[in-house]
């Protein structure tokens, strides 16, 4: 029987987030073999009578592994996710575990604050080491807790699944996410009805759940309906299309770690517009491998979608530099490779 060295501590792969498509993404790579990866599911979208029953059982689960692994690796974001950890993590230092806190949070400077700082004190501090998703990010928490070079940064990776089936494009832009205000969705429907009677054969495509009636009234209000679609949720085969489908992606965040939608249109070849938030300043270079506006500022972004309608030329550099990021720093194997040399530091 295969012995199981790292158990990873996350939400079950049933459940909506970037953490669980993290979390599968690693699944593929060759370390989860390699190290006998066993995936600990401690919470799933539920009433709370069925969470309170899976959680029990997540962690009846991880005590009867938890004393073979030599590894724990803790997926965590915010502070509801974080104080769920606390008994995982608290059972592996018990045991004298090596412990790995992998820290998802779309804005460590609000997460971190008030009295939750003092349980990512108790994490980050005892944890052999802490993964975070950007550089400002690792800037960020070092000089709250001063962990010194404990703090590394792995990016999440370039996960979709991209099919062989082919679609012809349309002049739509894409936005995919939750529709909610920290998303930014008013902000792409306000700066799109700046522009819409100039261009009124190109839409705008919401894939997402969240504030659709709002976002529906807002459309109607900007007499932009016609020129807008809501799919709502969507994946598989329909989001395979839609993002082969649309020419433009657009994500007007507020606060992100580093979006997994961006990561989807880099994967899709898709040209991005974005807003300089979670880990996104690490790479981004503006009219170079995306366009940028500061959050909120409509107007920018109204112009920054009309100029790539606009230039063609501009266009397609940006859907080239979009590929190379999905086939270089972000690539899947270059991640994977780093989660496993990781490992293998702390397993030796």
């Amino acid at each position: 029987m295969l012995q199981h060295k790292v158990l990873v501590v996350a939400t079950s792969r049933k459940t909506r987030g970037g953490i669980t498509s993290v979390v599968k993404a690693h699944e593929m790579g060759p370390q989860w073999n390699l190290y006998g990866c066993k995936w600990i599911e401690t919470s799933i979208d539920t009433n709370n009578i069925m969470k309170i029953l899976y959680f029990i059982k997540s962690l009846v689960q991880y005590c009867f592994y938890l004393p073979r692994c030599h590894i724990v690796h803790i997926h965590l974001s915010e502070p509801v996710s974080a104080f769920r950890k606390i008994p995982y993590f608290t059972l592996a230092k018990i045991l004298r575990k090596k412990t790995i806190i992998h820290f998802h949070s779309f804005s460590p400077e609000t997460t971190i604050r008030g009295k939750h700082s003092k349980i990512y004190k108790f994490l980050f501090s005892n944890a052999d080491r802490i993964i975070v998703l950007s550089e400002s990010w690792k800037k960020y928490v070092n000089e709250k807790f001063r962990l010194g070079n404990k703090v590394q940064v792995i990016y999440n990776p370039c996960i979709a699944n991209v099919s062989t089936e082919s679609y012809p494009k349309k002049k739509q832009i894409l936005y995919a996410g939750t529709l909610n205000q920290r998303k930014g969705y008013a902000d792409l429907l306000k700066a799109f009805s700046l522009i819409a009677a100039s261009y009124p054969d190109w839409a705008v495509v919401f894939a997402g759940n969240g504030e659709l009636d709002k976002a529906q009234e807002l459309a109607n209000h900007l007499n932009i309906s016609k020129q807008v679609k809501f799919l709502g949720w969507i994946n598989g085969a329909d989001k395979d299309k839609i993002f082969k489908e649309s020419t433009i992606f657009c994500l007007p965040s507020y606060a992100e770690g580093f979006p997994m939608a961006v990561l989807d249109a880099w994967a899709y070849g898709l040209p991005v517009i974005t807003t300089p938030v979670g880990g996104i300043p690490d790479i981004a270079v503006d009219g170079e491998n995306m366009l940028l506006f500061d959050a909120g500022n409509i107007n920018k972004l109204s112009v920054q979608i009309k100029r790539l309608i606009d230039d063609k030329q501009l266009l397609n550099k940006l859907i080239c530099a979009s590929k190379h990021l999905a086939n270089t720093k972000f690539n899947i194997k270059t991640i994977n490779s780093e989660i496993e040399k990781l490992y293998n530091e702390l397993d030796n």
